[in-house]
């Protein structure tokens, strides 16, 4: 195994379906991890042991089986509250980022943006953090807007401030980190110029906060948003972070049990922070599953975390960079990128690729990957996709490479 900060034969070991072998007993190469990552059986072993020996719904009843699922469920608020570094009341548990980009644009958009008002967001952005504000600009007529990409996928920030000297900017929306390109987002920058504008900014950290340590306090936006599954945990389990004098001010996106105080015939009070956002039953077991998620990346360390992705992804780029044909997306400047890189290899279609090197064992993303206006961009259909985590390593990278020269020769690029 190679060279690294953290021990990953130790690490590979609580990944079971890392063992699996798929197509003719090859071993499998997981690289599809901007999509979901894997699961260690800690986080298995949390959600089984839940439904095992305390099955119950929360914030309800007294007896002892509600109370010990009560108490795993907001130490999980705990932690994810010290794993950013917020204020636990401030932190509203979701189904994922989607879900927590829309409650802001329901919730907060609707009350807060106008006609001929401007939501600004970027064209390296997921879906989820496009198509809300299209529907919310849309019914309010006010204006979506894009800042560019340059040529080595970075944000081309002269365009904020266009937009920002407007005066009309109610909302800018960026991703903390690019899904496709891997691209860093200097948010610290755009949030700083946003506030100087009196403007709010909503970070989608889904790609950021599985592979960087993030300071929420010291970034200073005003909503921040990301996902459980990308980051060890279940699915079904997303976070959303918004200033408390925001949320008190913000109408609830779903109506129901737990997020009343009080219901009569013809009126309702609503209960305290969080629980004003966390209607009905919510994901009890994979809430908690998600808690030994973050006691995993906690016991690794965080720097660590990018530590290990930097390399792994430096290797990857120059044992792919001299493959002919292929051509490479996203900034070069390791300091400014994740563990991602995207490509296309001559005139194969990504579909086709990703299906050739399937049959070696390699697990990669190919489409446009939720992010059509970045395509437009790049003026392609589609990409392939390789993305890391703390589990791959670079004798996987090898595998990658050869399956990507096999793909080449069969099509005789």
């Amino acid at each position: 195994m190679q060279a690294s900060t953290i021990n990953i034969e130790n690490i590979r070991r609580d990944f079971p379906i890392l063992q699996r072998k798929v197509h003719n007993n090859k071993p499998l190469v997981y690289f599809d991890n901007a999509a979901t990552t894997q699961k260690p059986i800690q986080v298995i072993d949390s959600i089984h042991n839940y439904y095992l020996n305390y099955n119950s719904n929360i914030h309800r009843a007294v007896h002892q089986l509600a109370e010990e699922a009560t108490a795993a469920y907001e130490l999980t608020r705990d932690k994810v509250a010290k794993f950013i570094n917020v204020n636990r009341e401030e932190l509203i548990f979701v189904r994922g980022t989607t879900e927590a980009i829309n409650l802001i644009a329901y919730s907060w958009g609707r009350q807060n943006v106008q006609k001929g008002d401007i939501v600004v967001t970027t064209e390296y952005e997921h879906h989820s953090n496009i198509v809300p504000w299209q529907l919310l600009t849309k019914e309010k007529e006010a204006k979506l807007e894009y800042i560019g990409v340059d040529d080595n996928g970075e944000l081309i920030l002269d365009q904020l401030d266009d937009y920002l000297n407007t005066g009309r900017v109610k909302l800018v929306t960026v991703s903390h980190m690019s899904n496709v390109l891997g691209t860093i987002t200097n948010a610290e920058e755009i949030i700083r110029r946003c506030h100087k504008k009196g403007v709010k900014v909503l970070v989608d950290a889904a790609q950021s906060v599985p592979h960087i340590k993030v300071d929420v306090q010291k970034l200073d936006c005003d909503f921040f948003a990301f996902s459980a599954h990308k980051m060890l945990g279940p699915t079904g389990v997303g976070v959303l972070w918004a200033r408390k004098e925001i949320l008190e001010n913000m109408q609830p996106f779903n109506a129901g049990g737990d997020m009343i105080r009080e219901v009569h015939k013809y009126n309702t009070t609503w209960n305290d922070l969080p629980y004003k956002f966390e209607a009905g039953t919510p994901n009890i077991a994979d809430v908690i599953g998600f808690s030994a998620a973050l006691d995993y990346l906690e016991n690794i360390g965080m720097d660590k975390v990018r530590e290990h992705e930097i390399e792994l992804t430096k290797y990857a780029l120059e044992k792919m960079s001299v493959i002919k044909g292929i051509k490479l997306y996203g900034t070069p400047d390791m300091n400014k990128r994740g563990g991602v890189i995207s490509f296309n290899l001559g005139d194969i279609h990504p579909h086709d690729l990703a299906t050739i090197i399937d049959e070696d064992g390699v697990a990669i993303r190919s489409g446009h990957h939720c992010a059509q206006v970045l395509m437009e961009r790049l003026d392609v259909s589609a990409t392939s996709r390789a993305s890391f985590y703390i589990y791959n390593t670079k004798e996987e990278v090898d595998v990658f490479i050869r399956s990507l020269n096999r793909a080449r020769e069969l099509f005789r690029i």
